[in-house]
Parts: C-alpha cells; structure tokens; sequence
C-alpha cells in the first residue's frame, strides 16, 4: 500500500522566488506563501509556508512569479529538523513543489510553452509556442511525459 503525502495551497507569494544553484548544478528556487482564511466571527487569520522548487520548475517560477501574485501549489510535506547554536532541536514542515501555477480568479496569464533540454538542462522558449489562451495551437513534437488531452 502506497502513501499519499500530497497538498494542494492556493495563496500569495510572500516574497520574490530566490533562485539559486546546488554545487553539481541543479537549479532550486524558494519562495514563501501566505493563506488567508477569515473564521464566523469574521476575524482574519493567515497561515505561512515556505516551497521548495526543483530543476526546470524552479527555474520556470523565478522567472514567471513574484510577490504578491495568487497561486496554486501541489506537492508534498517535508520535515527538516535540526539543532540550533544554543543545542535546542528545532524543526519546520516546507512544501516541496510538484507543481506551480498563476491563480486565475482574479488575474489572466499568458502561456509561453519551454522546450525540454534534458536532465541538467533549462527551459528554453520555443519558436511560435506564445499560447493566447483558449484556441492557440500546441506545439508540434512538444516532449512531455504526459498523456495528451
């Protein structure tokens, strides 16, 4: 029997998409979230996560997002523990992000489609892949790991 560890947020970027680089040169980019709920009495209450980006998702968000603007991330809990200056063990829960997407309840996008380079290598934008939204054409021989729809 598997275990599903999976979460589904959808809130406001706190602060702009840091990106940054491992030794051997996989690309990760954190950025913080911020969900606001109101309770009966209407009182405003916000809760913060941090997220965890990997590799061409990563790169994606840093160059796509920033602070402020209203997302959906899908992914799942991650606990880091660790021991502090003082000896005291501390620990917080991230999200490591499967995937990022603009929150169009409020805002439009527009969808510019990255070639896959392979493993180590980034997104690069295709020729003619600009997507305007319902109706643009998808690009021929786009690699994906995905069924088509």
């Amino acid at each position: 029997m598997a275990f599903d560890n999976t979460v589904t947020l959808v809130g406001n970027i706190t602060r702009d998409p840091e990106l940054r680089f491992t030794p051997a040169g996989t690309a990760v980019a954190n950025f913080g979230l911020a969900w606001n709920r109101k309770n009966r009495d209407g009182e405003e209450s916000v809760s913060f996560f941090d997220v965890t980006c990997w590799r061409d998702l990563a790169e994606n968000v840093a160059e796509s997002l920033g602070k402020g603007n209203r997302v959906v991330v899908y992914g799942r809990l991650d606990q880091q523990s660790w021991e502090n200056d003082s000896g005291e063990r501390r620990s917080k829960v991230e999200v490591i992000a499967d995937e990022v997407a603009p929150s169009l309840r409020w805002a439009t996008a527009d969808v510019t489609r990255t070639e896959f380079k392979g493993e180590g290598g980034g997104p690069t934008p295709s020729s003619g892949s600009q997507g305007s939204g319902r109706g643009a054409n998808p690009v021929p021989n786009f690699p994906t790991d995905e069924e088509p729809f």
